[in-house]
């Protein structure tokens, strides 16, 4: 029998998550833990980047994304939980894999330019970790011989990164990786509250899992409806677009009625139903799907030692396949000496 195809992705911990992380993540995963071994990494060697002065918030987000992680329903005994500093040969590889990168093909990077461009427009200076973490990303990958990356919509063209570097390896010095590939979730990118292309804590347009439901009624409330700018609509009785709107973007994604979503399309578009109707009723949606969430996250927020233990196993189990690739990744390099 074929040994079972490997799986790697990950977060960074800076903060708590929200549905753009369900939905552009999470939810692939639990529908992958199954099929696939899976390791799921907390990235603070990459938090650190743009959060050295704020560690409290790393050591804090942490726990809060295992947390969520486990009340989303993603199974420990079926995956494991990383964290990548506590695995130091994900450094290692790093360090290894930056010997043969071009470092023009590096800058060329567009997420990497545009959160530099962004850094710097705020006047904040660009460490060198900060500079390096897509290579640090493309070690992730390859360190446990990944063969699936379930990725959003905005991280295929990183995966192809991954592939090329590690082709570029497997051709210089013998094969030792495998090339892997992207899988895109259900929605590839949920829109934040305000209508912008993502969800982010720092621009306040997130619905968060652990928010409760007044919470998450109020965030609902001031999503805006209208995102072209083009003959807004003024009263209940005007004709609304439904495409591109976010409040029905997220009824698609999330209500479980598909009846109720179609009437609300319907009288929307031929101005019979109000926008406050529409986000209350998307507001009833949300919280039944969050229910279920916040009550297993109550539980494991109240037993925090469980989740340590849970990164503590789930790390352990990376760190032995972790130190056999590096050990491949020596031999073939022959970066042996004694």
């Amino acid at each position: 029998m074929a040994a079972q195809q490997r799986i790697l992705t990950g977060m960074r911990p800076t903060g708590q998550l929200h549905l753009g992380h369900y939905l552009g993540a999470l939810e692939n995963w639990i529908q992958l833990q199954h099929e696939y071994e899976c390791f799921f990494l907390i990235a603070d060697y990459q938090a650190m980047g743009d959060h050295l002065d704020d560690i409290g918030l790393i050591q804090r987000s942490v726990l809060d994304v295992a947390t969520d992680w486990l009340a989303v329903g993603i199974d420990p005994e079926e995956s494991s939980f990383v964290i990548q500093s506590y695995v130091p040969e994900h450094a290692e590889l790093t360090m290894f894999l930056s010997m043969l990168t071009p470092l023009n093909q590096h800058q060329k990077n567009p997420t990497l330019r545009a959160e530099i461009g962004q850094l710097e427009s705020e006047n904040q200076s660009v460490t060198l970790g900060f500079f390096n973490y897509p290579l640090s990303q493309v070690a992730d990958i390859l360190l446990p011989k990944a063969h699936l990356v379930p990725v959003g919509e905005d991280q295929v063209a990183h995966i192809e990164y991954t592939r090329d570097i590690a082709r570029r390896f497997n051709r210089i010095y013998g094969e030792v990786f495998p090339m892997p590939r992207a899988r895109v979730g259900r929605v590839p990118r949920l829109v934040g509250t305000d209508g912008r292309a993502k969800m982010s804590k720092s621009l306040n347009n997130a619905v968060y899992l652990a928010d409760d439901p007044d919470t998450v009624k109020q965030r609902v409330r001031r999503m805006v409806t209208d995102t072209t700018g083009e003959n807004p609509r003024l009263r209940p009785t005007d004709p609304g677009v439904v495409e591109y709107n976010p409040a029905f973007l997220y009824h698609d994604a999330f209500n479980d009625d598909a009846d109720e979503v179609a009437e609300l399309k319907e009288r929307y578009t031929a101005g019979t139903v109000s926008d406050v109707e529409v986000k209350d009723r998307l507001s009833d949606a949300l919280n039944r799907f969050l229910e279920p969430i916040r009550e297993r996250r109550s539980w494991y927020a109240e037993h925090p030692d469980y989740v340590r233990d849970v990164l503590l196993a789930g790390t352990g189990r990376e760190r032995v396949i972790a130190r056999q690739t590096i050990e491949d990744v020596r031999q073939a390099m022959q970066v042996m000496y004694a």
